[in-house]
């Protein structure tokens, strides 16, 4: 099928495009700078927007994150192309006391995570829209940017953090995952709504351990009060998910496991140092 990317310079959409390629799909990435004009096809998959990052107003993220979905979605509408919108699970919030499920209450904290509920509810309010909406976990891979990136360059140097006394629980997707999972929505017929996790939850110092030795490294971790950490609830509280949903009505599993994914990552950090 021909696939309409949105965002397809971006570091999940890069990934995208190549798994649609290497499965037989044409991927057609536009840039939606210049207007939105889908030109056809059987579907869009909308990643485009602004991320989550500090110092965004209110109205920026409502600009690009809402009202630019909500007009990718008319098109895809008015041309009869089914649309698969790149949520997240921050709509439910920054923590989990026990696992998120589709049926969770919507919490969004920020700026953001606010932008896309809106976007979600504003999608779905448009009349002839064949509509999923995927709420991945953190997306981890070859490429990856932001607080991910630096745990790698931290890692890779060797330097003592101060992680070592943190119980906390946390889901994660690989890349490759997130992209099958995608392959696999597109040949469903049923529009729903997702949330996507590579199936296994780690604590932040399971984390730094298995992606050190990724690198040939030792995670040189020790103790500190997690009250006095810098980022303390990004770092120690929970965030797991149950998507349970995905797996049984689409019959998905992850196709790698998070040690591959892992490696791939920290491969991958290696080879462009």
């Amino acid at each position: 099928m021909r696939v309409v990317v949105t965002g397809a310079s971006g570091f999940i959409g890069q990934a995208l495009c190549n798994a649609l390629g290497a499965a037989g799909h044409s991927a057609a990435p536009i840039d939606l700078r210049s207007g939105v004009k889908l030109d056809g096809g059987d579907a869009v998959v909308h990643l485009a927007g602004i991320a989550h990052r500090a110092g965004v107003a209110e109205a920026d993220y409502q600009r690009v994150n809402v009202d630019l979905a909500a007009e990718v979605g008319r098109a895809a509408a008015a041309a009869g192309m089914r649309m698969i919108y790149m949520s997240s699970v921050k709509v439910h919030g920054d923590a989990s006391p026990a696992p998120l499920t589709e049926a969770s209450p919507l919490a969004p904290r920020d700026g953001y995570a606010r932008s896309k509920a809106r976007a979600e509810d504003a999608l779905r309010a448009l009349a002839g829209l064949h509509l999923w909406v995927l709420r991945p976990v953190l997306v981890y891979g070859p490429g990856v940017r932001a607080n991910f990136r630096a745990l790698l360059r931290a890692l890779s140097s060797g330097v003592p953090l101060p992680l070592a006394g943190i119980d906390n629980r946390r889901s994660f997707l690989y890349a490759g995952n997130l992209c099958d999972a995608v392959l696999r929505v597109l040949q469903s017929g049923r529009a729903a709504t997702y949330l996507l996790s590579d199936g296994e939850a780690l604590s932040t110092p399971q984390l730094c351990t298995r992606l050190a030795a990724a690198m040939g490294r030792d995670a040189r971790l020790f103790r500190w009060p997690a009250c006095l950490l810098p980022g303390a609830a990004a770092l120690t509280t929970s965030l797991e998910v149950d998507d349970t949903a995905l797996r049984r009505e689409l019959g998905w599993k992850p196709r790698f496991s998070t040690d591959e994914g892992l490696a791939a990552t920290a491969r991958a950090f290696q080879e462009k140092r």
